[in-house]
């Protein structure tokens, strides 16, 4: 007798959205929209009771990647703290570079790693900032990273320059 699991693992549903996102519909179907991050919708306001208003609970804060702090910047900068991971994500599409990047960060993550450095390269040579350049930054403080990237940066000339980020993870908890 086999049990069915109805929850995918996080590599399996990157795996599934890229294909679902490839897939072509058939002749005379139209296209299913199949959305990134399902956010639940807030709960309706409560109503007054007797003319008075109730107060709701204050909603948790959302952790949201900053910056790198100018001591821990400068150490990466001159190799004195080591940069345990890198990816590059060179050549690649958004999907296939948002896939690749989850699955680096949940496995960096879990290894206890800290910093890693992200190559997204500087975009076309027409001039245009690159799209993985201005697209990676603005991932790290979606839902799907949020609880794994604690700060980022820009790296040093050395590292990459404006085409690489330098990536705090949040400790693994023990």
């Amino acid at each position: 007798m086999s049990r069915r699991d109805d929850h995918l693992s996080d590599d399996d549903r990157i795996l599934w959205n890229l294909v679902a996102r490839s897939a072509r519909p058939l002749k005379g179907k139209t296209a299913v929209e199949i959305p990134d991050i399902i956010e639940p919708k807030p709960a309706p306001a409560a109503a007054p009771v007797n003319g008075v208003a109730a107060t709701a609970a204050k909603p948790k804060p959302q952790q949201v990647a900053h910056s790198l702090d100018d001591q821990t910047l400068h150490k990466l900068k001159k190799g004195r703290l080591p940069i345990e991971g890198r990816v590059d994500l060179h050549g690649m599409t958004q999907d296939e570079a948002y896939s690749l990047l989850l699955t680096f960060f949940n496995r960096a993550h879990a290894g206890g790693v800290r910093y890693v450095l992200i190559i997204t390269g500087k975009g076309s040579s027409s001039g245009g900032d690159g799209i993985l350049r201005r697209a990676v930054p603005a991932w790290l403080s979606t839902p799907a990273f949020r609880h794994l990237v604690s700060s980022h940066d820009h790296a040093a000339r050395n590292h990459g320059g404006s085409g690489a980020l330098y990536v705090r993870l949040r400790r693994t908890r023990s």
